[in-house]
Formats: structure tokens, C-alpha cells, sequence
């Protein structure tokens, strides 16, 4: 314990979120205790409320983790110096990858996020991973009007709610290839891979100006 004790906090903290992430994605996150994170990350159960408050706290943690990598994918995309369809394409690529390192989150950060910070108790990750979700969309923002302004999107998308949108549909693609990747290889012959690209195109060319 001794050398535990000389490590600095946020060692042990990634420890034992690293053997809840693996418990999570096994058993769910009701069905996993704080006994049986404590077990598996090798600490004692006092140990472990030393780190971490609660089940909620290390979910949270995890949760905003996997937002800064979604991030930095999406961030990563833009930053290609090429055209509005590439940009699209390496977007696209950035999802899938996320869903693919983090299949568990993916599903999470999709689900409700909590936007009330004035009338109810929060965790501080929980507002950071708020920001970074604002961040995203500000992101996918500039990549819009920048297409329009190019003139290889419509003109007359309207920015906030195509943002949400283009959420909705690209994260439930990826996620229906996911889960039916099995079922699009025998009744279309497709890979999941060939799926992906012929739904990402069509979605494209849903916001694609009409003289592309």
C-alpha cells in the first residue's frame, strides 16, 4: 500500500474507472457494484470511495473521456485541408472509429445528457461533457457554412436543426450497421464497411447542393 500511496491520485482514479469501463461494457452498469469494481481494480471497497464518490461519479468520468476522444476525431476531420465531401468523409470515418473503440458510450452519449445546471445537483463531469458536446456541434457548425459558402452544400439548410439531423442519422447508421451487420452481408451481400459508405453517401447528397 505503501507505494500506492505515492501515486499521484489521478493514477489511481484511471485505474480503477479502466476496470469499471470493462465491467460496464461485460455486465452493465446495474449490474456492476462498487464491490466488484474494487475487486477487479484491486483496491479494497474504503480504498475505493477514497477515489470516487460513487458508481455515477466513475460513469461520468468514462463518459467524458470517450466525448474528448469524439472530439479530437471530429476536430482531426476539419482540420484536413481538402473539400467539403472529404471533410464529410473523414467525419464519417471519425464516427465509425468512436463507435468502434467505444461501442458502450457511443450508445450513451446518444442517450439523454443532462443540460439543467441551475436546478439540480451535477457532477462536474457531467457539465464538462455538456460543453464538449456544444464544442462538437460548434464544430460541425463551421464545417457547414463553410460548405454552403463554398457552394457544395444547400443554401438553404437551416444550420441548428440540420446539426441534430446530421447526428440522428449518422450515428443511427453506424449503430443499425452495428447491430445488423450479420443480416446486411446476407440479404444485400454488403459488408458492414460497403453499407457505411453507400448510406454516408446518400446522406451526403441529402445536403449536397443540387448542382454537385
Amino acid at each position: 500500500m505503501a507505494r500506492r500511496k505515492k501515486e499521484p491520485k489521478s493514477v489511481h482514479r484511471e485505474k480503477i474507472a479502466s476496470a469499471a469501463s470493462v465491467l460496464f461494457m461485460e455486465r452493465g452498469i446495474a449490474a456492476t457494484s462498487m464491490d466488484d469494481i474494487a475487486k477487479a481494480a484491486g483496491y479494497s471497497k474504503a480504498t475505493l470511495y477514497v477515489y470516487f464518490e460513487n458508481k455515477e461519479e466513475i460513469v461520468g468520468i468514462l463518459v467524458l473521456d470517450s466525448m474528448k476522444k469524439l472530439y479530437y476525431y471530429i476536430a482531426s476531420a476539419l482540420e484536413q485541408q481538402q473539400t467539403t465531401k472529404e471533410q464529410y468523409n473523414f467525419i464519417c470515418r471519425g464516427l465509425v472509429q468512436y463507435q468502434e473503440e467505444f461501442p458502450f458510450y457511443f450508445k450513451m452519449v446518444l442517450d439523454k445528457i443532462n443540460i439543467d445546471f441551475e436546478r439540480r445537483v451535477y457532477l462536474p463531469e457531467e457539465k464538462e461533457t455538456y460543453q464538449i458536446g456544444e464544442e462538437i456541434n460548434e464544430k460541425i457548425k463551421e464545417f457547414l457554412i463553410s460548405g454552403i459558402d463554398k457552394g457544395d452544400l444547400r443554401s438553404d439548410l437551416k444550420i441548428v436543426p440540420t446539426i441534430f439531423v446530421f447526428w440522428g442519422m449518422l450515428s443511427g447508421l453506424i449503430q443499425l450497421a452495428e447491430n445488423k451487420e450479420e443480416y446486411i452481408k446476407k440479404a444485400m451481400g454488403l459488408s458492414k464497411v460497403k453499407f457505411l459508405e453507400h448510406g454516408f453517401h446518400m446522406l451526403y447528397c441529402s445536403i449536397a447542393d443540387s448542382g454537385e
